[in-house]
Parts: structure tokens; C-alpha cells; sequence
């Protein structure tokens, strides 16, 4: 009996080795079975993280460009306003002196008709100021680029037709 026991036994611990063993291998594969779901899971969601990062990346190009865009609008208008700024600075500035030239005129005129009203001839003089204060305020009052040729020979000290005014070229005692 004794063998035949052992033989028993033998075949008991063999069948719960086996039994052992094909659990062992299905809990195995279930575990594998889920390493690899889980691997396809991982790899779901790399995939759909870098279609994400791929889209944020887009928008942020697309967004920065839109910026740049509106920053060029933005420095073209801010340079449009510096440029009609000088421009008005300089149209005022034309018009300042070509105010001080009418008074300037008006005042040559007035000093000459006092001296004609005190008996010296100066008929050529005060018509040439008359004619110069005219056209002074005729240049005062264009917005032409035309004043910028005027007014440098009005700078020049110039007569209008060429001839520089003398106060005592006509004078009678």
C-alpha cells in the first residue's frame, strides 16, 4: 500500500500543481490582457494628446499672427498720425509767417503813407506794399504746397517782381 499511496498522492499533488499552474496562466494572460488594453489605452491618448498639442500649436500660430497683423494695422495708423501731425505743425508754422508777413507789409504800407502824408511822394512805394501785403495774405490763406516757393522769396527779401524797396527812391521836399 504504501506505494500505491504515494503513487495517489503523487497524482493528487500533481493534479493541483496542474491546476495551479493553468490558474496561474490564465490569471497570466488576464493580466497580459490588460498590460496590452492599457498599452492601446496609453497609446489612444498619446495619439490624441499630440492631435491636441498640434491643434493648441495652430491656434497659437494662428493667434499670434492675428496679433502681428493688428500691431502692423496699429503702427501704420500711429505713423499716419505722426506724419499728419507734421504736417499740421508745419502748415501752422507756414501760416504763422505768413501771418507775420502781412503785418510786417501792413506795417511797411501804413509807415509809408505816414511819410506821404507829410508831403513826400512814395505812390510807387505804397502801391509795390499794397501789392506785397495782398499777396501775402493770398499765400496766407492757400493750402498749397505753392507757399513754400513764395515764401522763400519773401525770406530772400525779394520784391515780388525781383526789385528790392527802397523807402527813399521817389521822395520830394
Amino acid at each position: 500500500m504504501g506505494w500505491k499511496e504515494g503513487m495517489d498522492r503523487f497524482a493528487v499533488e500533481k493534479e493541483t500543481a496542474l491546476s495551479q499552474l493553468s490558474l496561474t496562466e490564465s490569471q497570466l494572460r488576464g493580466v497580459k490582457e490588460k498590460c496590452s488594453i492599457q498599452a492601446k489605452k496609453i497609446e489612444e491618448l498619446e495619439a490624441r494628446l499630440a492631435s491636441d498639442l498640434a491643434k493648441a500649436k495652430y491656434e497659437a500660430e494662428k493667434a499670434k499672427a492675428k496679433a502681428e497683423e493688428i500691431m502692423a494695422v496699429y503702427w501704420a495708423d500711429a505713423e499716419a498720425a505722426q506724419v499728419q501731425a507734421r504736417e499740421a505743425a508745419e502748415t501752422a508754422q507756414t501760416r504763422a509767417y505768413w501771418i507775420a508777413e502781412i503785418a510786417k507789409h501792413q506795417s511797411h504800407k501804413e509807415t509809408l503813407e505816414e511819410i506821404h502824408a507829410r508831403g513826400f511822394n512814395l505812390s510807387y512805394e505804397i502801391k509795390k506794399a499794397r501789392e506785397h501785403e495782398t499777396k501775402a495774405a493770398v499765400l496766407a490763406s492757400e493750402d498749397d504746397d505753392d507757399e513754400d516757393e513764395s515764401k522763400s522769396e519773401y525770406e530772400r527779401g525779394e520784391d515780388l517782381d525781383g526789385e528790392e524797396t527802397s523807402l527813399g527812391g521817389n521822395q520830394e521836399p
